[in-house]
């Protein structure tokens, strides 16, 4: 939210509206700056619970929980994302 904030690109805070306000990618057409969503069942969207800034490679920006260090690391090193987002 905030890194796109620093391009002029408003993103609301919660993840499921960041989700709609992207334009749905597949996995094959990430590129950095996009988002990856993790959702609790994959073919609804509306259960979106969290999200990641893809920055290439396979790697994302994570914050994975509150009082936890945002770090890099592969977008598969949690859970199997569901849903990715472009800005």
């Amino acid at each position: 939210m905030a890194a796109w904030g620093t391009s002029g690109v408003y993103l609301p805070h919660y993840s499921v509206a960041q989700y709609a306000a992207t334009t749905p990618i597949s996995s094959s057409q990430l590129q950095p700056g996009d988002l990856v969503f993790w959702s609790s069942d994959p073919a609804n969207p509306n259960t979106i619970f969290h999200v990641g800034l893809y920055i290439g490679n396979g790697q994302m920006i994570h914050a994975p929980r509150t009082g936890t260090t945002v770090r890099v690391e592969s977008i598969y090193s949690w859970e199997t994302p569901d849903f990715f987002g472009r800005p």
